[in-house]
């Protein structure tokens, strides 16, 4: 984005506090679902900072599939699978807490030392020439030479999304039918019982 430097500097900035401050709350958070909402936020913010770095494409993929995709996914599998039980501890659950640790810390010490290393200043002053949007090229080439390919996924998307329409209805299958009936009444979506409407008046010839 063609902003100021002392602009981008405060929008990475206030990008890096909100995304680091998500992620602490979908940890933090008891409650599942205020942890997929962080997680939302989580990807709202990384998405800003592709923004920055021009990188618009990356930035509308990541919030209409992360954010629109599978952020809403988590959220109706937590709401339809989400079964109020009585917390049972694990047993030897400190073990797992403690490589828990371990990991984290490892993956912190690696981004750290790639952080330091990296040389973030470069020494070229050349002018960034700005060049066609790449949302632009990649929608030129998404209908014209990856065009079959393109619409393969999206026919594979449809029969899955079918698929799990499906598997969401399965309660409504009969069971003590035979195949032969089961395949006249699989498709068939359960109605509710008509009502029978009285006539208070007849019609007059």
């Amino acid at each position: 984005m063609n902003l100021a430097e002392g602009v981008q500097l405060v929008s990475l900035g206030i990008l890096s506090v909100m995304m680091i401050g998500a992620a602490i709350g979908v940890v933090l958070f008891s409650n599942i679902v205020y942890s997929a909402f962080m997680l939302g936020g989580v990807f709202i913010s990384i998405a800003g900072i592709y923004l920055l770095l021009n990188a618009d494409f990356v930035a509308a993929a990541q919030i209409l599939i992360y954010v629109g995709a599978v952020n809403v996914l988590i959220l109706f599998a937590i709401m339809l699978v989400n079964k109020r039980e009585n917390f049972v501890a694990f047993p030897n659950s400190w073990v797992r807490k403690v490589l828990t640790g371990i990991v984290s810390v490892g993956l912190f010490g690696l981004l750290s030392t790639m952080v330091l290393a990296t040389p973030w200043v470069y020494s070229t002053t050349a002018p960034v020439v700005g060049g066609e949007s790449s949302i632009i090229l990649i929608g030129e080439h998404f209908f014209t030479d990856f065009l079959l390919p393109f619409e393969l996924a999206s026919i594979l998307l449809l029969i899955a999304m079918v698929g799990a329409i499906i598997l969401a209805r399965r309660e409504y299958l009969p069971d003590l039918l035979t195949p032969s009936q089961l395949g006249q009444t699989v498709l068939t979506l359960q109605e509710r019982p008509r009502e029978l409407v009285s006539t208070t008046s007849e019609t007059k010839e």
